[in-house]
């Protein structure tokens, strides 16, 4: 047989073992991925969501959605940009079945630990909204703290578009043939189309851990229709916040930037981070005024 059938194969049955005893929805079937690139390490997955599945994830948020914000270079700090002019919100992790079984799947086919994810982001782009090229990793240390380096991202397409609203990779060696039914946006680069249900899976670093500038990513703005999409990034270590808090009990903000960050909103967007779980207390819970005592 041929060495890439026999490793088809040899995939199947670690996800089975690996996952299958958690719910059948974690398994992912690798004869639906294709390899679209190298540089940056990018894989495409067809059919990654159901429909059903889309459709959860979209009513789940759209409620509930706000402007999108940025990490600043220096600071960290989330800041409006008109880099990126989409909105949308963060899900909490298991925060149902359904989220739950996808967060699984994202395990399977990545290979890393669920508990290195960030929680889900649903974004929605409305006509001529954007996403500017960036990158995932971080040029900041305290987006680093917690979790490290944003190491992979996995881009699952929540809805079909009709014009405009890919994923353009703008430094990708790639070659890639481009008619008129693409946007002028994603003929700079390698593209990936939105299809509702595709799930798009890339690498922010190379196998060194060092930073891959290929990586440089963005969301074509929406010529026709609207684009709905979820992001899960993956962090080299865990991502869920410990229990810390200072030697005597008292419950203190972990990072120094807490403060700040409070007075401009960060609790409520984003409170993994800030407030914490069920499971794990977050970084500044003193600024945002959660401790019991």
């Amino acid at each position: 047989m041929e060495s890439r059938f026999i490793l088809l194969i040899c995939l199947c049955f670690l996800v089975q073992f690996s996952y299958g005893k958690e719910s059948v929805s974690a398994r992912f079937d690798p004869t639906r991925v294709t390899q679209i690139s190298w540089s940056p390490r990018a894989f495409l997955h067809r059919g990654f969501l159901t429909d059903k599945e889309c459709d959860h994830l979209v009513n789940l948020a759209k409620d509930k959605l706000e402007k999108s914000m940025v990490a600043d270079n220096d600071s960290g700090k989330s800041i409006e940009s008109e880099v990126r002019t989409s909105s949308g919100m963060f899900l909490k992790k298991s925060q149902d079945e359904i989220v739950a079984n996808i967060e699984a799947k994202i395990a399977a086919w990545t290979f890393l630990p669920i508990e290195n994810g960030e929680a889900m982001q649903i974004l929605h782009y409305e006509h001529g909204q954007k996403y500017e090229p960036h990158f995932d990793f971080f040029h900041d240390k305290a987006n680093q703290e917690l979790g490290g380096h944003r190491v992979a991202t996995v881009l699952m397409y929540l809805s079909n578009v009709e014009k405009g609203g890919e994923t353009v990779f703008p430094n990708s060696d790639v070659k890639q043939p481009k008619g008129d039914d693409w946007s002028e946006c994603a003929k700079d680069g390698y593209a990936v189309k939105p299809q509702k249900g595709d799930a798009l899976l890339f690498f922010s670093l190379h196998p060194d851990a060092t930073t891959d500038s290929s990586s440089l990513h963005g969301s074509c703005p929406v010529i026709e229709g609207e684009k709905w999409s979820a992001t899960k990034w993956i962090h080299v270590r865990s991502f869920d916040a410990p229990l810390s808090n200072s030697d005597n009990g008292d419950c203190v903000d972990e990072n120094p930037n807490c403060a700040s960050w409070a007075l401009k909103g960060e609790c409520e967007k984003n409170p993994l981070y800030m407030v914490g779980s069920e499971d794990a207390a977050g970084y500044c819970r003193k600024s945002c005024k959660v401790c019991s005592s």
